[in-house]
């Protein structure tokens, strides 16, 4: 198959693709191609695997598919039905999930911090959540992998957690960045600024500079932001790896002897319709993400799972954690443009770590946001109740708003979860009923963490402040842990219950941190794809 996608005048992503007919049994089965899995596809690809990722979505194409335009990105989005719940139902959609070669990355902001040390023993340091059965020592050298990878531009001294640099120098700091850094060195907070972020300052291969255009949200139409589609996947194809879209998971069936043969799933045509096919597999990567992971799994269901694949413990869907990203927006008599540049531009992690006299355990980190024109609406209309010529008038004022956003660590809890719902969707396959309440410890954070981004809007004058409540990330649901009985896979993202299905995505992490966690699934599927490699080479896979 002849492959041919834009991603810019200058990258080209023009390749001959190896496939691999469904009957014909690979190595390794892929399901999803966002930051673990295209991670991951590419690394065994590498190793002389053979390897077929399936992906729901389709190629993006910049000219056609990555524009300027909200409401046109919205096919890159996972908008298939799903049923929300709980005290605190959260917004999916756009908001935290990818449907396209690349996954989420393909959308995010690509903001790439590194978790702390600390995050890996918050039972032990803090007492509450729990423990990973790793050490931020073990993903040490893959954060430096990955860094090198996307790559990750930023200061040359990151202050916080394991102090460390970054092997590309910072992006350039538009009005809105340093309207954060004038409020932060007035109240003394430290903060770094033009990263760390996926994005290059400079040409990185074919891949050009930033242009500054503002819309990484929308797909970034020059290639110049991370996304898995340009940075790890093209090397996969080259390596061997097919990648199939519009290929929707249904079911990972075994055998007898509890072993994954391969994935079931539905191939759409570009006419919608679609047609049932099985990719036979000795390996099984399931890399769908917090809710389309456990999804499958709980749909996977035999006389061996009755409850769902891989689900002796009852843990799958359970533990779904995503992170407080409440919004302080300021209207200053400056025009500030906030949509020039990426989003995320300058970061405060001064108050990630537990400080018992804030009353609360955990932190947060502070970084910018830079909502486009319907997303600032959107809240302008919820928080404020504006509507029609009100709106418009609000609106009128867009250029002179600056957003400050915090990103609040919020604590496991198994009543936090996704199962499956009653609802189908057009294949016939139940959706997932994502089920998600803040508790005591959340609520705290938030407070105090929203007085700290206000604080910091009246030291540089803004004129009026607008509250925005919000949630970004998703990850949990099929936690990595020491037992068969206090998690779902091992400290390899290996199943307990399945010994060749591995589960690497974002939906493994026992916490979540107060940092964007991109970065932290991608390492931590380049260190599955080694210890697979190393485990096939001594036969024990």
């Amino acid at each position: 198959m002849k492959l041919h996608v834009n991603l810019s005048p200058d990258w080209v992503l023009d390749a001959e693709m190896r496939e691999y007919p469904p009957s014909q049994e690979v190595d390794v089965c892929v399901v999803g191609t966002g930051a673990a899995g295209g991670v991951i596809a590419q690394r065994l690809a590498r190793y002389g695997f053979s390897v077929v990722a399936l992906e729901a979505g389709d190629w993006a194409d910049s000219e056609d598919d990555m524009v300027s335009d909200e409401r046109g990105a919205r096919r890159l989005y996972w908008m298939d039905l799903r049923v929300i719940g709980g005290s605190w139902p959260l917004e999916l959609g756009e908001n935290n999930s990818g449907q396209t070669v690349g996954g989420t990355t393909a959308t995010y902001s690509a903001f790439c911090p590194r978790f702390h040390p600390s995050d890996f023993q918050v039972r032990t340091l803090d007492g509450v959540a729990a423990d990973w059965p790793i050490r931020y020592e073990d993903l040490e050298p893959y954060y430096e992998q990955m860094e090198r990878e996307y790559p990750v531009a930023g200061p040359a001294h990151f202050p916080w957690g394991k102090p460390h640099g970054y092997p590309y120098g910072p992006l350039e700091v538009s009005t809105h960045g340093h309207k954060l850094v004038e409020a932060c060195l007035k109240l003394g907070i430290p903060v770094v600024v033009g990263g760390p972020v996926g994005i290059n300052a400079g040409a990185f291969g074919k891949r050009p500079h930033c242009i500054f255009r503002g819309q990484c949200h929308l797909g970034c139409k020059v290639g110049a932001k991370h996304s898995t589609l340009v940075s790890h996947i093209p090397n996969a194809i080259t390596h061997g790896a097919e990648v199939r879209t519009r290929c929707m998971a249904f079911e990972v069936p075994v055998n007898e002897g509890s072993l994954a043969t391969g994935v079931r799933y539905y191939r759409s045509d570009h006419d919608g319709a679609y047609r049932e096919e099985f990719q036979r597999a000795r390996l099984v990567i399931v890399a769908g993400y917090a809710v389309e992971t456990p999804r499958l799994l709980l749909n996977s269901t035999s006389s061996r799972f009755p409850q769902g694949l891989a689900n002796s413990s009852g843990l799958v869907g359970k533990f779904l954690m995503t992170q407080a990203s409440h919004i302080a927006i300021g209207r200053y008599s400056e025009m500030i443009r906030q949509y020039k540049g990426p989003p995320a531009q300058v970061d405060s992690e001064e108050f990630y770590e537990t400080d018992p006299s804030r009353g609360f355990a955990r932190g947060f980190c502070i970084q910018t946001v830079a909502p486009l024109p319907i997303s600032m609406a959107k809240m302008l209309a919820e928080a404020r109740g504006l509507y029609g010529m009100e709106l418009r008038r609000a609106m009128a004022d867009y250029n002179h708003y600056a957003c400050f956003g915090i990103l609040g660590e919020l604590l496991p809890d198994e009543r936090n979860y996704v199962a499956l719902a009653q609802e189908k969707d057009r294949f016939g396959i139940p959706v997932a009923y994502v089920h998600y309440n803040l508790f005591e410890n959340d609520k705290r954070l938030i407070e105090y963490a929203l007085g700290k981004v206000i604080e910091l809007h009246h030291a540089v004058g803004a004129e009026d402040i607008i509250v925005i409540d919000d949630s970004a990330h998703l990850i949990g649901t099929c936690r990595m842990g020491f037992t068969p009985q206090d998690s779902v896979v091992d400290q390899w993202c290996r199943s307990w219950d399945v010994p060749n299905l591995f589960i690497p995505d974002g939906s493994c992490l026992p916490t979540q941190g107060a940092a964007n966690p991109a970065l932290t699934i991608s390492a931590i599927a380049a260190r599955t794809a080694d210890y697979i490699r190393k485990a096939a080479n001594g036969r024990e896979l």
